[in-house]
């Protein structure tokens, strides 16, 4: 995955997200756990933001069981069983990203989210909605934080319309919530991202052919600023690793970019 899905983490030109620390600088031959690096020296950082909150680990991860279903928390990888540091931390699966510590995620190791995709052709052109985050500006899919106990899809339906519905649930789009493709199932390249806690979602592809959408007002709500059906053929920059996911859901519609 190395490339394309293990960048904007590596990012340099900024601080770290809503701090002030910058990331220990790792070129692409740095980055894989195996290679000896002995001057490799990042800053480590545990935002003060999410310390006590109920939804975030504890500041040490002493007694926490990596690798598998801790009460209601699925501290398993999508991409298989990952590597514990020296002091009994998770090391991300991709390998070094110039900054310890947790940042402002959540949780130590993966950090579960997913991602609907809502799709349809309209006079000939693949579409998906977007959301514009208040965080950043970017647009990206309206997804989320998979809570503890909370199945995917179930927290696929619930980002979607606390996001790009204002909370209020379309009754229109029962039908089209039995029909989820999954897309993709794996790390994601998030700026959030460190040598200790990653993002991984599932990006679920709900297509809509009967026009069900037509009937379901977008309106944005959570933590987005807008919503907008937006064409694959347009590329659209978004957030993290979602560009990647909308190649993928033109990929599975077989469809042709012009």
């Amino acid at each position: 995955m190395l490339g394309h899905l293990h960048k904007t983490c590596r990012d340099t030109s900024k601080p770290y997200t809503k701090s002030e620390v910058f990331r220990f600088a790792v070129p692409d031959e740095k980055v894989p756990w195996n290679v000896q690096w002995d001057e490799y020296k990042p800053a480590e950082y545990n935002s003060d933001k999410i310390k006590g909150k109920e939804w975030a680990d504890p500041e040490a991860v002493k007694g926490l069981k990596f690798n598998q279903i801790d009460g209601k928390l699925n501290r398993k990888s999508h991409m298989g069983d990952y590597k514990l540091d020296e002091s009994g931390a998770p090391l991300n699966p991709e390998g070094r990203t110039g900054l310890r510590g947790r940042g402002i995620l959540g949780r130590w190791g993966p950090n579960h989210a997913t991602d609907p995709l809502i799709s349809r052709l309209n006079d000939g052109k693949l579409q998906y909605i977007a959301i514009e985050r208040s965080d950043t500006g970017q647009w990206a899919l309206p997804g989320g934080m998979i809570d503890a106990g909370e199945e995917p899809l179930e927290a696929a339906k619930r980002e979607f319309t606390e996001e790009a519905l204002d909370s209020i649930p379309a009754d229109e789009m029962k039908e089209l919530w039995k029909n989820g493709t999954v897309l993709y199932k794996g790390y994601v390249d998030d700026p959030r991202n460190t040598d200790n806690s990653w993002m991984e979602t599932l990006v679920y592809n709900f297509h809509d052919t009967n026009g069900v959408m037509d009937k379901c007002k977008l309106k944005a709500g959570d933590d987005a600023v807008n919503v907008q059906w937006k064409n694959v053929d347009d590329n659209v920059p978004l957030y993290a690793s979602h560009s990647n996911f909308i190649k993928l859901l033109a990929k599975h519609h077989k469809y042709d970019s012009k």
